[in-house]
């Protein structure tokens, strides 16, 4: 069968679409593309094959997957080199709520917690 999806666009709402912005491209590596004189005022961040699209929140907080439902992060990016990505993430000032680890469901994995306190995952199911 061929396949059809290929990949995933995370939108992120947040409060400061601007200071997001800068704490994913300084802190995450992330390069910002700003659309702030449109309709809907957004910011596209570009790494690698990932995108994530910053909007205007309604409201002055973020209400993670945590707070709403007990658990669960906020965005699960796939990558082969877990432990690479994490060392830069922290040598840039990245705070790491679970650091690199095997999971239950057979995952290599870290989560990050981002300047809004989603909890971002980067991981790969091992073989």
């Amino acid at each position: 069968m061929e396949k059809i999806l290929h990949s995933i666009l995370a939108v992120f709402p947040t409060p400061n679409i601007e200071e997001t912005a800068k704490y994913y491209n300084e802190i995450m590596g992330f390069r910002i593309v700003k659309y702030l004189d449109v309709k809907e005022p957004h910011i596209c961040l570009y790494r690698d094959n990932v995108e994530i699209v910053l909007t205007k929140a309604n409201n002055e907080k973020v209400h993670t997957n945590r707070e709403l439902y007990g658990y669960g992060e906020d965005a699960y990016f796939i990558t082969d080199n877990q432990e690479a990505l994490q060392n830069e993430f922290i040598s840039k000032g990245a705070k790491i709520v679970r650091p690199l680890h095997m999971t239950d469901y057979n995952n290599m994995e870290f989560v990050l917690e981002d300047i809004d306190g989603r909890w971002i995952a980067f991981g790969m199911k091992q073989k």
